[in-house]
């Protein structure tokens, strides 16, 4: 697990009211919220000089938005350095948003886990510069920020290799709940995969509504300002007191507890699940005498519940199966499904199916699909691929769809050259002895005569692109694969 999953962020900013003492009391708070909940929580500061940050002209001025605050809440750096201790002490992730070059320097130099990098100053690119070299894991806010913008940002550190995540933000203080665009979550990891995409709120402090909400839609990380008022101290209409923040951070817990997926690669089903729907199922009653061995067809039985223990359900019936006993009228049957070479072939269709879907993938309306089953329709999910041909010319197109748990055995060509490419998934490709744990976006080249295999832990669809495709051309290591006549491994599918 990296620094950014799961991660929430308490923000400070300037709630420490320009006092260590105070500062270090909303860090104890926080604290107590992190160990009560057991979530890796970070306190989040804010650096700038203000010696240069400020123009000379302006110091002092009251009717310039933020000086007064920005002046009256000054901290030096070892105030700052005492802050970051604390934060460390109560076992959180120190992290500051510098607005100037100088506080990225004095995150360096403090050992800050994360540089965070605030709406305001996302594309400050000489700020970003300095951001960028100093090697620390990096949060950009995105709030006022188009489509367009955030894709300069996320090339921007792209190319300079840097670890980064983004917030979905809205800059209004408060924001009201319709500006907050909560979608927009879900474009932004699909249009940035492999980065992490959080929340920061700055909506009504009472609400738990939108944090629950926002981890629903896939955000991995959240920030909220918080404070710690007193008799003199008053919090911002967007700033957390401790109690806030216990109630928001519950909730953030609760959702992410009922969205979790309880099984890895698919969907838990409880057996109390099971037996809920199990009763309210109906079951195969003989509705005619029916001989041992005898055919049974859809006129000889009707469904009704209950569906006793072991006893066939409605949907597991196919006419034509043979009765393993006699059966009198209204007994139940205790058949069992049966599973043929179609029924295994359609299930790997479906299956097939629903791995380009979740990629995303459009076939279009011009394609041959054939299963590749070297040992057989029985064995497919074990060893096989879905080989979809798009074209095959001088030049040939597939798309290999690859189950979970799959692999396809090793083999070679002495016609044909190909080159992976890996579009969704996790594909393993083994190429002459060397094994390359391939990425989406990641290609693979196999030339003539390279012995290959491939396979996957949880599924994956990759691009072939080939010299012309030749039938018969894939000579296999496995003796027993290699006597088969090829449509003996080979299944076509008209009825995609």
């Amino acid at each position: 697990m990296g620094i950014f999953d799961g991660l929430i962020i308490f923000e400070m900013a300037n709630s420490h009211q320009g006092s260590v003492e105070h500062g270090l009391s909303i860090i104890r708070e926080m604290g107590k919220i992190a160990r009560n909940f057991n979530i890796k929580a970070a306190v989040k500061l804010q650096y700038r000089n203000l010696d240069t940050f400020i123009h000379p002209d302006y110091k002092g001025r009251a009717d310039i938005k933020h000086i007064p605050r920005f002046e009256s809440t000054k901290l030096t750096y070892e105030q700052f350095s005492m802050l970051v201790s604390a934060i460390r002490e109560e076992g959180m992730v120190a992290m500051s948003t510098p607005f100037d070059e100088d506080g990225v320097e004095w995150c360096q130099s403090q050992g800050l886990d994360i540089i965070k990098i605030a709406s305001c100053s996302a594309m400050d690119w000489p700020l970003l510069e300095k951001a960028a070299g100093a090697g620390k894991p990096l949060i950009i806010s995105t709030g006022g920020k188009s489509i367009s913008d955030i894709d300069k940002i996320y090339n921007f550190f792209t190319h300079r290799g840097c670890e980064f995540a983004f917030l979905h933000c809205v800059a209004e203080y408060p924001a009201p709940l319709p500006h907050l665009q909560l979608d927009f979550i879900e474009r932004m990891k699909k249009r940035y995969r492999g980065i992490v995409v959080g929340y920061s709120g700055h909506e009504d402090p009472d609400g738990i509504a939108v944090p629950m909400m926002a981890v629903a839609k896939g955000a991995g990380i959240f920030e909220r300002h918080v404070g710690l008022p007193t008799e003199t101290i008053s919090l911002n209409a967007y700033s957390m007191s401790p109690e806030q923040a216990a109630r928001w951070v519950g909730a953030i817990v609760d959702a992410r507890d009922i969205c979790r997926v309880k099984k890895e690669g698919d969907k838990y089903v409880s057996q109390e699940e099971l037996d809920s729907l199990r009763s309210l199922s109906r079951g195969v009653f003989a509705r005619r005498p029916i001989k041992a061995g005898q055919p049974i067809r859809r006129g000889d039985v009707f469904f009704a519940m209950p569906c006793g223990e072991g006893q066939m359900a409605s949907g597991e019936f196919a006419p034509g199966m043979a009765a393993g006993k006699d059966y009198s009228v209204n007994e139940p049957l205790y058949e069992k499904k049966q599973y043929t070479d179609i029924n295994l072939a359609r299930g790997v269709i479906h299956d097939a199916k629903g791995l380009l879907f979740e990629a995303g993938i459009a076939l279009g309306g011009q394609f041959e699909v054939e299963l590749s089953h070297h040992y057989g329709l029985k064995q497919f999910r074990r060893t096989g691929a879905v080989i979809i041909s798009i074209i095959n010319r001088e030049y040939c197109k597939k798309l290999i769809v690859v189950l979970p748990g799959q692999q396809h055995p090793v083999h070679f060509h002495k016609v044909k050259e190909e080159t992976f490419q890996l579009l969704y998934g996790d594909l393993e490709c083994v190429v002459d002895g060397e094994a390359a744990q391939m990425q989406p976006g990641d290609t693979q080249t196999v030339l003539r005569n390279s012995k290959h295999s491939f396979s996957s832990r949880g599924g994956a669809v990759f691009e072939e692109i080939s010299t012309t495709h030749v039938k018969g051309d894939s000579y296999y290591d496995d003796p027993e694969i290699a006597k088969l006549d090829l449509m003996a491994r080979k299944t076509i599918i008209k009825e995609w």
